[in-house]
């Protein structure tokens, strides 16, 4: 499926005119004459894809509507379109995360290559987030006791040490890890211990002390 480009520019003729160019580059296209329509209909950002944001567009400006939409947690990459070369607001827009700044008039190599740098790079995040997804789905299977074990193993205690800590059998320790590792889909412990990683689970759990 094609990524989707949302185009939030108060110039009626240069919206036609880029959404013509985008739709002859493969890309589906949907246009915003400010910013407060793209607001009313925001995009999903659970579909590949991108914002070409104007600047200075009436009402809520450009740099406005990337601080609401991280507000919204919104995910989209912001391409940012401006007919006044402005140092200042480049730097704020790219701090806040924006993925480029160009302007215009734009040469269509340039603005392909900076919405296929913006879309590629929604991709990776949103198989991130899916993976992550998958993973704390995972973790939720635990049961109170066998999560108790996935963190004291994730900080490198070993099964002795796990049975002292929480009171209970080397055997029921080992009978546990086996559980852990299967309900994980994991074969070893450096595979748990990436995944406590990914999910930041060693960071906020905090030592257990012996």
């Amino acid at each position: 499926m094609h990524a989707y480009v949302h185009i939030v520019d108060d110039d009626a003729s240069f919206r036609t005119a880029l959404e013509r160019r985008l739709k002859l580059a493969g890309y589906r296209v949907a246009t915003y004459a400010s910013a407060g329509e793209l607001l009313d209909q925001l995009p999903d950002d659970e579909e590949a894809g991108c914002i070409l944001l104007d600047v200075r567009i009436p009402g809520m400006s450009g740099p406005d509507l990337q601080r609401r939409l991280n507000e919204l947690g919104s995910t989209l990459p912001i391409v940012f379109l401006t007919g006044y070369a402005d140092t200042a607001t480049t730097v704020q827009a790219i701090k806040a995360g924006a993925e480029d700044f160009l302007t215009k008039p734009i040469a269509s190599e340039q603005l392909i290559e900076a919405i296929n740098r913006a879309v590629a790079r929604h991709e990776l995040a949103r198989g991130r987030r899916t993976r992550l997804d998958s993973l704390r789905a995972l973790l939720a299977k635990l049961t109170p006791r066998e999560r108790q074990v996935f963190d004291l193993i994730v900080r490198g205690r070993i099964n002795k040490q796990i049975a002292h800590e929480l009171g209970t059998t080397e055997r029921t320790i080992k009978a546990h890890r086996h559980q852990v590792m299967e309900k994980m889909q994991v074969q070893s412990l450096a595979e748990l211990v990436s995944i406590a990683e990914q999910l930041g689970t060693r960071a906020s759990g905090g030592e257990v002390k012996a």
